[in-house]
């Protein structure tokens, strides 16, 4: 089965969990952005489209931080390819914390996700407080599943091997 790893703002660091876990799964890819510095939403909708659309299967996505926001506006924007799940992780609220490089990730959507998701929020996320990740997974119809005081699960965090057993949820 197909995973493709969707990475938020600045992009993978070395032995981040994402890197790790892509380097396990066999036929993993990562979509790749032009520009991780300064991330333009439609540019990065359209690579995300470009990486789904390269696959002989419905992926499973597995988005952190912008990268959920990514996932999501694609969504938004009528995404057509099939997908069969999505793992979004600690994802970066852009309303409640107005960084000017992302604004143009805001508004949120809203929308119900037309695939499985589940939503791991962390409990010291300077990104999303847990009460705002439980409300938009409701709105996502996401699993919300707490993974304790994680931060933002950057690079620095490392494997996150307890991670592991949410994306096996979504590949069986």
């Amino acid at each position: 089965m197909s995973v493709v790893f969707v990475d938020g703002w600045y992009g993978p660091d070395p032995g981040d969990w994402q890197s790790v876990w892509a380097e396990r799964l066999p036929g993993s890819s990562r979509v790749l952005q032009d520009d991780w510095e300064h991330p333009r939403r439609a540019g990065w909708v359209a690579r995300l489209d470009e990486a789904v659309a390269a696959l002989a299967e419905p992926p499973v996505l597995v988005g952190h931080s912008l990268g959920v926001l990514t996932i999501l506006h694609w969504v938004a924007a009528g995404a057509a390819r099939p997908v069969r799940g999505a793992l979004l992780v600690t994802p970066a609220d852009v309303e409640e914390n107005p960084e000017p490089a992302l604004a143009a990730f805001a508004p949120i959507p809203r929308g119900r996700l037309p695939f499985p998701s589940i939503l791991a929020a962390s409990a010291n996320d300077r990104w999303m407080s847990p009460a705002r990740a439980g409300y938009f997974a409701g709105l996502w119809g996401s699993e919300c599943v707490p993974i304790g005081e994680a931060g933002h699960l950057t690079g620095a965090y490392g494997p996150w091997p307890d991670g592991e057993p949410l994306l096996a949820k979504l590949l069986v």
